[in-house]
């Protein structure tokens, strides 16, 4: 680790990233320090790579009082001897959340989920960072956990969708959504929300993919979709780049379907027949759409699971 506490290239920003060391973040800081940022992870445990020029300050979320010191905290131990004393960051992204059901009782993830949220967006906004990125979910569009075989309202699945979950996982992520809006609103900054896919490590791809593959059923849940890791980097930099939009949610999925063999308007009508089709959709358009993200936040597709498998 380096002993730089600011941005390594003009215009890098000082951001403060809450879950970094989780399944994605653990990918979207090295592409977030790759684009010249400076990064302050605060998870419970350390960041998995100790080679990454970044510092976790380990820290409760659940405490508000413990959110907005570490909001206020310098980005490494260097900090002491160079600069001012430190203020708030530029950008707060926030990933840091129980990432699904059953790893503790539910009536625990959603109140730990929910406060979290409204601790590090509250105390953000007060502190005055104008651009804050929380992680939503794809779980939100209702099916990802729900009791048994559901289908979907219609296809494809995108941000203006009336999301009904019936989990308490997807119902913490509304609330999350719901929080960012209000603050939005009154503090007239920048938040935007991510309904992030099923994120896929580099090495899940030969992992995993071949029985998605073989098996297309197993993956209605999360809408033969998802986001490569390094790619909701992307994301992140282009929505940190991307001002003056006040409150938006984007889904943050690559480009296509996870079938092989078939186009989406094929592969629906066989799968979902019941299942309306609202719009014309890509030949290979991934159900859970990420139009907007490529049409507002100017995304581009790097890493398609077919280059893969």
């Amino acid at each position: 680790m380096s002993n730089n506490a600011n941005p390594t290239v003009a215009g890098g920003k000082k951001i403060v990233f809450t879950g970094g060391s989780g399944k994605a973040g653990r990918h979207v800081i090295p592409y977030l320090l790759s684009k010249g940022h400076k990064v302050l992870n605060l998870d419970l445990v350390p960041f998995p790579d100790p080679s990454a020029d970044v510092y976790t300050l380990k820290t409760d979320l659940t405490n508000s009082g413990q959110v907005f010191n570490a909001l206020t905290s310098h980005f490494n131990m260097s900090g002491y001897a160079d600069g001012p004393v430190p203020g708030p960051p530029d950008v707060v992204i926030h990933f840091a959340a129980y990432a699904r059901n059953m790893l503790v009782p539910d009536s625990e993830l959603f109140q730990a989920n929910v406060r979290s949220t409204y601790n590090v967006v509250e105390a953000a906004c007060k502190l005055g960072v104008k651009k804050i990125i929380i992680a939503s979910s794809e779980t939100t569009y209702g099916v990802c956990f729900a009791q048994g075989d559901a289908d979907y309202h219609s296809f494809p699945l995108e941000e203006d969708y009336d999301v009904d979950p019936e989990d308490s996982y997807a119902l913490s992520k509304i609330c999350g959504e719901k929080t960012a809006r209000t603050f939005a609103r009154r503090f007239k900054n920048d938040i935007y929300a991510l309904r992030i896919g099923n994120v896929i490590e580099p090495h899940e791809y030969a992992k995993d993919f071949p029985t998605y593959l073989s098996n297309p059923a197993s993956r209605k849940r999360n809408a033969w979709s998802y986001i490569d890791a390094r790619d909701l980097g992307q994301i992140c930099d282009l929505a940190i780049k991307k001002s003056g939009l006040g409150f938006q949610v984007f889904n943050a999925t690559n480009d296509t379907i996870t079938v092989k063999g078939m186009t989406t308007k094929k592969f629906l009508a066989k799968e979902c027949p019941n299942t309306k089709i609202t719009r014309e959709m890509g030949e290979y358009e991934a159900p859970l759409s990420n139009r907007k993200i490529r049409e507002v936040l100017g995304f581009k597709d790097v890493h398609d699971w077919k280059k893969y498998v």
